[in-house]
């Protein structure tokens, strides 16, 4: 999957998802995210972001479990939501496009802070995000700390 910075700026713009989950989950999380495809699309008078979900997620929300390496969305002593990446070689915050895949976590329960960049094992909802004006594609929801 591929984001720019105008891409990371939107990802906690959307409010607009959901779908009922369906039971296969995919082995590898990751390689289901990499295939979601973006183009956005910008004339003088709209924006428009379209969307091409990978079999998996055009169905609806899926049951996973994934490991990657969180860190906090926001500040805080207690944490909601995380930004996860499947290697820490990855920086979704950095400014570069080529840097793969991240996913926005949103926790079933506030957790209190923990270390940045540790590598964790989460299960949730992973849900397409369909709305048409933000570059976020999917999001876990409901989501716990399984390791």
């Amino acid at each position: 999957m591929t984001i720019t910075r105008l891409a990371l700026a939107a990802t906690f713009a959307s409010t607009a998802h959901g779908a009922t989950a369906e039971t296969a989950a995919p082995k590898d999380v990751w390689q289901v995210l990499d295939q979601i495809e973006i183009e956005e699309i910008v004339t003088e008078n709209s924006y428009e972001v379209r969307k091409s979900f990978p079999e998996a997620l055009r169905k609806g929300a899926l049951e996973v479990e994934i490991t990657g390496y969180a860190v906090p969305a926001l500040p805080g002593e207690t944490i909601r939501e995380l930004i996860l990446v499947s290697d820490m070689g990855l920086c979704p915050l950095c400014g570069s496009a080529d840097h793969g895949a991240s996913l926005q976590v949103a926790l079933n329960d506030t957790i209190p802070s923990f270390e940045e960049s540790r590598r964790v094992t989460l299960r949730g909802t992973l849900t397409p995000v369909t709305d048409p004006e933000t570059w976020q594609a999917a999001i876990l929801e409901n989501a716990t700390i399984v390791d």
